[in-house]
C-alpha cells in the first residue's frame, strides 16, 4: 500500500510542477515540426542527413525539457529527494538511449557498419563524366553534331573496362545549367569530367576537349584539333586515348577504336538518333527517313541500320504502325545491323528487349541479353534492360541488384529509381520501394507513373489513406483511374471504385492488361481473366511482367491461372528452365 502511495505521490508532484504538461506539449511540438520538415525535404531535395540530425536534437531535449520543468514548474519547491533524482536520471539514460539507437540504426544502414557515417567524398577512382560539349558552330542546327559528338566519346570510354564511366542520361542532363564542374561531379561521383566544343563550318571541324580533375577543378588536360570530317573519328580515337593516358589507367587488352563510316551518313546518323529521342511521332518518322539516307550513302553502315530499328520498334510500340509490318522492318534493319557488326552490344539488346516486350518470348530476351552483357558487361543501359528481364523471370533479388548498380552509373536518371522501386514493391520491401520513389520524384517532380506506384507500396503497406493521396497526384490519367480504382476498393468505397474503373475501360480500352490486374485486386475473378484473354489476343506486352506483379495475387489459387501462365510460357517450371545466370559487375 505504502509504495502505491509513494508512486501515487510522485505523479501528483510530477503533474504539479508542470512535468507532464511541458513533456506532451515538446513531444506534440516536435512531431509538428519534423513533418512540416519532412516535407519541405521532400520538396526541396534535402538530404536525409539533415532530418536525422534534427530527430536527435529533438531526443536529446526531451529530457533536458523534463529537467526544466521539474525545477520551475513549481516555484518555491526547488528541492529535490533521492525519488526525484533517480527519475531525472532515467530520462536522461532514455534520451541517450534514443540518440544512440538511431545513430547506430543510421549509421548501419548507410556505412554497412557501427562507425559514423560521414559525407562522400569526390571519389579518387578512375571515373569520369562526359558532358554535353558545347556547340560553338554559326548554325544552332548543328548542335545535334555536338551532343552527338559528346555521346560517341562518352560510348567509346565505355568499352574500357577499368574505367567507370556515367551514362548518357545522368552526363546530359546538367546540359544549359549553370553548375560547378565540382558540384556536377559530386553528384554524379565521379573523379574527373570531359567536357569541350564543337564548332563545324561545312567539312571543316574544330574540336576543343579538357580534362578536369573534380577534386580542385584543375585541367589535367585540353587540345584542340582542327581537321576535316573525314577525320572525326581519329579525333575521337585520340581524344580516348589522351584520356586513358592522363587517369594512368593499365589497359588490359586493346584500347577501344571508334567505328568509321562515311562522315555524311555519320552527320545524317547523328541527327536521326536526336530525333528518335524526342518521342513523338513526326521524330521517329523524320529518324526512319534520315537513317535510310545515310544508308544510301553507306548501305555498311551498321549503327544506322540499328537506329532505323529503334525507330520501328518505337511506331509498334505507340500503334503508329502494323505490329506485322513494324516487327518485319525492325527485324529486318536489326539483323543487317548484326551481320555488319555482331560485336555491337546495344544491338543484342535491342533484340533482347523485342523478345520480351514484342514477341513475349523471355528465353529467346535471356539469350540475346546475355550476349550482349558478355560483350559489354558494364553498360548500364544494358544492366538496366537485364533487370527488368530478371524481374520478369521472378527473380527480384538479382533484379535489385542489377538496378541498384546501374543507378550508381546514371545517378540521376529518374526512371532508374522507378524500375527499383517495382523490384522492391514486387519483393515486400516496401519501405525501399517508397524511399527510391521519393528520389525519382525529387530529380523529376511529375515523373509519369512514380506517384502510382508510390499508391500501390503504400497499399501495400497497409496504408489506404496514404495511397490514395498518392493516387490523387499521379499525372497521367489512366494510371490516376487505375489508382484510384485499388484504392478506393480497399477503402470500401464502392461506387468510386466502380466509377473509377468504368471510366477506364471506356476511354482506355487497349489497357487490357492493367484493367485486368485492377479486376483481380478488387477479386472479380471472371472479369479479370476476360481481360487477361483480351491481352494476349492484342499482344499486350504488359503480360510478361504478370508474374512477379502482386496485384494478382487473388488469381494465383484459380484453377485458370497456371493453365494460362503455361500458354504464354510463363509457368514457374518454363522460367525456372530459363537460362539466365547474370552477375553483377564489380
Amino acid at each position: 500500500m505504502s509504495t502505491d502511495l509513494r508512486a501515487d505521490g510522485i505523479w501528483t508532484r510530477l503533474r504539479r510542477r508542470k512535468v507532464v504538461q511541458w513533456s506532451a506539449a515538446y513531444v506534440a511540438a516536435a512531431w509538428a515540426l519534423l513533418q512540416g520538415l519532412e516535407f519541405l525535404a521532400d520538396l526541396y531535395g534535402w538530404p536525409t542527413a539533415f532530418l536525422r540530425v534534427v530527430t536527435l536534437a529533438l531526443a536529446v531535449g526531451l529530457p533536458i525539457v523534463v529537467t526544466l520543468a521539474w525545477y520551475h514548474g513549481d516555484r518555491g519547491e526547488q528541492h529535490v529527494g533521492g525519488t526525484e533524482l533517480t527519475i531525472v536520471a532515467l530520462l536522461f539514460l532514455l534520451g541517450g538511449g534514443v540518440v544512440w539507437y538511431y545513430q547506430r540504426t543510421a549509421d548501419t544502414t548507410t556505412t554497412g557498419t557501427s562507425a559514423p557515417a560521414a559525407e562522400k567524398p569526390i571519389p579518387t577512382d578512375a571515373s569520369i563524366a562526359v558532358l554535353p560539349f558545347v556547340n560553338m558552330s554559326s548554325d544552332k542546327e548543328q548542335e545535334y553534331f555536338a551532343d552527338g559528338i559528346s555521346e560517341e566519346l562518352l560510348n567509346l570510354l565505355a568499352q574500357v573496362p577499368e574505367l567507370r564511366v556515367i551514362a548518357r542520361t545522368s552526363s546530359f542532363s546538367f546540359k544549359g545549367k549553370e553548375v560547378d564542374i565540382t558540384e556536377i561531379a559530386r553528384k554524379l561521383n565521379v573523379a574527373n569530367v570531359l567536357e569541350g566544343s564543337v564548332r563545324k563550318s561545312g567539312d571543316t571541324l574544330r574540336i576543343t576537349a579538357q580534362l578536369v580533375r573534380a577534386s580542385d577543378s584543375s585541367h589535367l588536360w585540353s587540345k584542340t584539333y582542327d581537321r576535316q570530317m573525314t577525320d572525326v573519328f581519329k579525333v575521337q580515337d585520340e581524344i580516348a586515348a589522351a584520356v586513358v593516358e592522363q587517369l594512368k589507367i593499365k589497359l588490359l587488352g586493346q584500347a577501344p577504336k571508334a567505328r568509321e563510316a562515311n562522315p555524311e551518313a555519320y552527320a545524317l546518323f547523328l541527327q536521326a538518333r536526336e530525333l528518335r529521342r524526342q518521342h513523338t511521332a513526326e521524330g521517329w518518322e523524320q529518324s526512319i527517313t534520315l537513317s535510310q539516307q545515310a544508308l544510301a550513302l553507306d548501305a555498311g553502315y551498321a549503327a544506322a541500320w540499328h537506329e532505323l530499328a529503334r525507330s520501328y520498334v518505337m511506331q509498334i510500340a505507340y500503334g503508329l504502325r502494323p505490329r506485322e509490318e513494324g516487327l518485319r522492318l525492325a527485324r529486318e534493319a536489326a539483323a543487317r545491323a548484326v551481320a555488319i557488326d555482331p560485336d555491337d552490344a546495344l544491338v543484342h539488346d535491342l533484340l533482347g528487349w523485342m523478345a520480351m516486350y514484342l514477341d513475349a518470348d523471355l528465353a529467346a530476351a535471356a539469350r540475346h541479353l546475355g550476349h550482349a552483357l558478355a560483350l559489354e558487361p558494364a553498360n548500364p543501359g544494358i544492366i538496366g534492360s537485364a533487370a527488368v528481364l530478371a524481374q520478369n523471370l521472378g527473380r527480384l533479388e538479382t533484379a535489385i541488384a542489377l538496378n541498384e548498380y546501374a543507378n550508381a552509373r546514371d545517378p540521376v536518371r529518374p526512371a532508374g529509381y522507378v524500375n527499383l522501386a517495382r523490384n522492391y514493391r514486387c519483393a515486400g520491401h516496401l519501405d525501399q520501394a517508397i524511399a527510391s520513389l521519393r528520389t525519382a520524384l525529387r530529380l523529376a517532380p511529375a515523373y509519369i507513373g512514380a506517384h502510382f506506384q508510390m499508391g500501390l507500396a503504400f497499399l501495400l503497406e497497409g496504408e489506404p489513406q496514404a495511397a490514395l493521396d498518392e493516387a490523387q497526384k499521379e499525372p497521367k490519367e489512366v494510371q490516376r483511374l487505375l489508382g484510384l480504382t485499388i484504392v478506393y476498393h480497399t477503402l470500401d468505397r464502392k461506387a468510386e471504385s466502380d466509377a473509377a474503373l468504368a471510366t477506364v475501360i471506356k476511354e482506355y480500352p487497349d489497357w487490357p492488361y492493367n484493367i485486368a490486374y485492377a479486376l483481380a485486386w478488387r477479386n472479380e475473378r471472371d472479369r479479370a481473366f476476360e481481360w487477361l484473354y483480351k491481352a494476349a489476343a492484342q499482344y499486350d506486352p504488359g503480360l510478361v511482367e504478370m508474374v512477379p506483379e502482386p496485384l494478382f495475387t487473388n488469381l494465383h489459387d484459380d484453377p485458370r491461372w497456371l493453365p494460362f501462365l503455361r500458354k504464354l510460357g510463363m509457368a514457374p517450371e518454363q522460367l525456372a528452365a530459363i537460362k539466365f545466370d547474370v552477375k553483377v559487375p564489380k
